[in-house]
Formats: structure tokens, sequence, C-alpha cells
């Protein structure tokens, strides 16, 4: 196997850079940077189908991966999570052509087990030994897994209201954690301090080249589940929105290669109400997000009150006739719920949002019962046990003659 990783393109200015060194934002303006390949000497030797036969996993797209040496690869058996119809869920909701994806079944629970495999890979490629993040739990505990996986010495920085499992995840996998009063912005400044000082490789979302190319492998897994084609319309739980712009870039790069037609999904933007720098700045038509003031909201993922990558979750947005819509802590807490009981997905609270936005937009006409709609669930309640709510189960004595007439 071959990787067709060719160079990095800055998505600002458009200044390329080699990809056989560490890079993290683009050097002349500040901006995220993409991995980009040579696709038409990839279009010449892939076939689609050979790949949907190698052993399943996010490794198995390695041509438009960004590791060049299958050495270096950093697994724990990520991707491939299920596309589940919504089934029940989908009746209640009078459609028949709701879908979940669920990666609350990726290793240490989320969907930043992706972003952090390829990363980490890249990095023990180029030599990296050491690794620093800011983040709302579950992208610390990716990092931390794959990290003592590969070796190296991790740093994360976390507010201090992070859900406590992912809190003892970082411990158990050997991390150095530390805890913030502030927000994730908060503890992305200390990360970059950090990385001036001691010399830590940043790893935040977007602000180096390769977490998005682990994230994009959602899109690629969506576009063959369907036949290679794609749904109408994707609902993503977006905080820094390395998803949402991960699956776009594989849109492009998969009809480069002449897999998919021109057609996209709308993309569709959830965030909290708390916590909507997206939301506001699509609907005041900006090209940039404002920091959100006095961010809060029960979902720790999308509570990023600015995000390097506004600009280019927008673009997206917008080009593909998608749209941005804000839910309610108490609509979460209800689909979180409601979910679980309907489809049998505990989802996380991020993921729970998605529902809360497909509802409204159902309510509102944007989407019919006829769109083929895509929630992603990003992570598993297990990561939010603080959250459910659960009454105390009444105990039962197996000797006790009548305890069967206890049993609703």
């Amino acid at each position: 196997m071959r990787s067709y990783l060719s160079y990095l393109e800055c998505t600002a200015c458009g200044e390329t850079y080699s990809a056989e060194e560490p890079h993290t934002i683009c050097p002349r303006c500040g901006k995220v940077l993409f991995a980009r390949y040579d696709l038409e000497a990839a279009k010449a030797q892939l076939d689609r189908d050979a790949l949907a036969r190698r052993p399943r996993g996010m490794w198995r797209w390695f041509e438009i991966m960004p590791v060049r040496n299958p050495d270096h690869i950093i697994t724990l058996g990520e991707g491939d999570t299920p596309l589940l119809p919504a089934g029940r869920l989908g009746e209640v909701l009078g459609s028949g052509k709701l879908w979940i994806k669920d990666e609350g079944l990726n290793p240490t629970g989320s969907f930043k087990a992706r972003g952090l495999s390829a990363a980490v890979s890249k990095a023990k490629e180029l030599g990296i030994t050491s690794m620093a993040i800011p983040s709302a739990g579950n992208a610390a505990a990716a990092l931390a897994a794959y990290g003592a996986r590969a070796g190296m010495r991790i740093y994360q920085f976390m507010p201090q209201d992070v859900p406590e499992m992912m809190r003892k995840e970082s411990h158990q996998y050997g991390a150095h954690a530390y805890l913030v009063r502030g927000l994730i912005n908060d503890a992305g400044r200390m990360v970059r301090e950090g990385t001036k000082r001691k010399g830590w490789f940043d790893v935040s979302t977007l602000r180096e080249p390769y977490r998005q190319e682990g994230k994009k492998t959602m899109g690629l897994e969506l576009a063959e589940h369907f036949g290679w084609t794609l749904p109408d319309a994707i609902i993503y739980p977006t905080g820094g929105g390395t998803g949402l712009v991960g699956m776009w870039k594989a849109f492009h790069e998969l009809e480069q290669l002449g897999w998919i037609g021109p057609k996209r999904p709308k993309m569709i933007v959830v965030q909290a109400e708390g916590c909507a720098p997206i939301v506001r700045a699509y609907q005041a038509g900006q090209r940039h997000a404002e920091l959100f003031p006095n961010a809060h909201t029960i979902a720790p993922g999308i509570r990023v009150p600015v995000a390097i990558g506004d600009y280019l979750i927008l673009d997206a947005v917008r080009a593909s006739g998608g749209t941005a819509v804000a839910v309610s802590d108490a609509e979460i807490m209800r689909d979180m719920r409601e979910m679980a009981r309907l489809a049998g997905v505990f989802a996380s609270p991020e993921g729970a949002a998605t529902l809360s936005a497909y509802k409204r937009l159902r309510a509102s006409g944007f989407l019919s019962p006829d769109d083929v709609t895509v929630l992603f669930n990003c992570g598993s309640a297990f990561k939010n046990a603080e959250l459910i709510q659960a009454p105390t189960l009444p105990v039962l004595d197996p000797n006790d003659p009548a305890w069967l007439d206890q049993v609703a």
C-alpha cells in the first residue's frame, strides 16, 4: 500500500508546505492547513470495491490517509461504526429514512478516536514524542489512549467541570492531566503557551493538519454504506467542527476519485443555545464567528465559545444548502432518553442534540419525512453518567413468596 499524500495547503491563503515535517497552523496567516493528495494517481490505482474487502477499520482507506509507512499506524480498531436505521424512533417521528451513526462504539467511547489515531500516527512518523491538547474530555481521553500506545508523553488541559469518567480515563492511561479554571478556549491558550516554553506539539482541534483526516473517514463510510451516493442531510453536533469539516473534505476527494457525483448532503450544524457561536454567525450572514460570551451547556463537547475553523464550517453549511440550529439543554436531556428508549442508542448529550435539531427542522419544514437524514451520535452517555437521572430500583427478596406481585 502507498499513501498518495502530497503536501499541506493553507485553506485561507493557499500557501503550501511540506508534509515531511511537523506543522500546526499556517505560518503565514495562522489559518487551518489541509493534507492534499495526488488524487489523479490514486484514481488510476485504487479500486473502491477492493477497499470494501479489506479488514474493517479506519485505516483500510490507507491510500488517502496521511501516514506513509503502515508500521507507524497507532490503532485501537477505530472506525466502521454502525449506521443504524432509527427504527421505532423513526416510526414515532413519521420517517422511515432516519439513520443514526453511532460513534460511541469507537475505542475510548467517542468519535475523537478517529482524529487522534490519525494525528498520533503521523506524529510518530514525524518523530514527535510529546503532545498537548485542550479538551472538553473526550479528545483528552482519546489522545491519552493513543499516546500511551505510541509511548508518547501526553499533556492535557480540561475545564474544571469536565465529566468525571473522562478525568479517570486520562489518569488510567498515564497522561499528565490538568484542570483549568475556565473553558476550553482558556485551556487552549495554556497549551499554546506551553508549546512555546516546553516544546510540546499542539494537537488542538484544527490546529494541526491530521485530526480531520481521521474524522473524514466518517464521510467515506457514509458514501460506501449508501452505495456511493450520499444522504440528503447530515446533522452534526458542532464544537470545533473537525468532523463536519473532515466529511466535507472527504466528499470532495471522493468526487475527484470519480467514486461519487457532485450531489452533497445538507450539512446541518447543531449547537446548544447557551453556546452557539456558529449558529449566531450563520444567522448574521458572517463567515467568522465571534467569541460566544458566558458559554454554558450540559453538553461539554459543544461548549466551544470560539473555533479556529469557523470559516470552514460556515462555508460547508452554506455551500451545501444546510443550516445551523441551536437547541436547549432541556431538549437535549429529553432526547437522550428518547434515543435510548426508542432506538437503543445510549447517546451522549451532544449526540442527542442532533435528534432535537431534527425535530425542529421537521416542524419548520426544512427537512421532510422523505429526506434520508443521518444523525451523528458522537459519543457514549457512559461518559456522562452524572447527567442520567434514574429512580431508586426496588429490591426483591427471592425468599418472599409474594415477590412476583411486586413486579409491574
